[in-house]
């Protein structure tokens, strides 16, 4: 069953994980998976401390390649009954201060209380959204 705009909006906001898909110069596709913080017609995306082997991530050089991205959240069950997903598209940019960043990084904070002891102070990714789509089984 096809979802409506709010309908996939509420979904995508209250999960708490999604994929977001970037593709490079070349056209190959990645996909990773983050936490998040909607707020509206936005998503923002940390680029935060927990273990990674380097801050000059492939999204991040992808998104200034070409800012379409795509993210998507989603519930596998057993029962097929309650399968769902939830996508949004849009133009990402990456900000690394001022206004913006800082209102996108006290969402995330609000929303994940591991970041209340160590706030992301790195790069965010600010997805504006152009599209919402969803489905459900039921």
């Amino acid at each position: 069953m096809r979802w409506s705009v709010e309908r996939a909006r509420e979904a995508f906001a209250a999960s708490r994980v999604a994929r977001l898909a970037t593709v490079d110069s070349a056209g190959q596709p990645h996909l990773v998976p983050v936490t998040f913080a909607a707020h509206g017609e936005t998503i923002a995306i940390a680029v935060d401390g927990k273990p990674k082997s380097t801050r000059d991530l492939k999204r991040l050089r992808n998104i200034a390649d070409n800012p379409r991205v795509s993210l998507l959240a989603d519930e596998y069950d057993d029962d097929w009954g309650r399968l769902w997903w939830a996508r949004a598209d849009g133009r990402a940019r990456i900000e690394h201060g001022g206004a913006d960043w800082e209102s996108a990084r006290d969402h995330l904070v609000h929303r994940y209380p591991q970041y209340g002891e160590r706030p992301p102070d790195g790069a965010i990714i600010l997805v504006t959204v152009s599209r919402w789509s969803g489905w459900s089984f039921r």
